[in-house]
């Protein structure tokens, strides 16, 4: 009974090990195998694939050495590692390239979202203020195609705030861009920011 206890252990560990190995090395072998200028790739796929047999072949063989049918095993639990690995490496690099993104993208979202509070802040004067709003009737007049166009920017804007990876940061400026018009068309000065 401790020998079964102790083959399954090896096994379990034997079969981790080949696991890590093949898969860590199928992902090196896929990612340096795009071709670089003056035969730098065939260097590196060379190390990428030297080193994962290192630790492949012999995760294999101990195992197999000590019972055969555990190598068998282990074959079938390599292959089925590597071709995991090999499906699943563009959705892997895909999700690993969108939360670089994300975390790049994030300081412009948080700069957005302070303009755009900014913004909002701006034309809601024009709404809550009853001097502004005798001085320039047109700011809440949506007639006005330039009152209207903020409008819309200020819903578009408001839609994509919570996401983004959607445009929020060009929704944004749209909206500064049609406010800015807006009160120009309605006669306001700039210094009445």
């Amino acid at each position: 009974m401790e020998s079964v206890l102790s083959g399954a252990w090896q096994l379990l560990f034997w079969g981790a090990v080949l696991a890590c190995a093949v898969a860590a090395t199928v992902f090196a072998v896929r990612l340096h195998s795009a071709p670089e200028p003056a035969g730098r790739a065939s260097d590196t796929l060379f190390w990428d694939l030297f080193m994962g047999s290192a630790v492949a072949v012999p995760a294999l063989l101990i195992p197999t050495l000590a019972s055969p049918w555990s190598g068998l095993v282990l074959a079938a639990v390599g292959g089925a590692t590597g071709v995991a690995a090999y499906r699943g490496h563009p959705r892997i690099m895909a999700w690993h390239t969108s939360r670089r993104q994300r975390r790049q993208e994030l300081p412009l979202h948080t700069a957005a979202q302070a303009e755009h509070t900014t913004l909002l802040a701006r034309w809601s004067r024009y709404e809550l203020d009853p001097a502004y709003c005798i001085d320039y009737p047109a700011m809440t007049d949506v007639r006005q195609p330039e009152t209207a166009a903020v409008i819309r920017a200020m819903r578009d804007a408001e839609q994509l705030r919570t996401v983004p990876q959607q445009g929020y940061v060009p929704a944004v400026a749209r909206l500064r861009l049609a406010l800015t018009e807006a009160e120009k068309a309605a006669g306001i000065p700039a210094a009445a920011d």
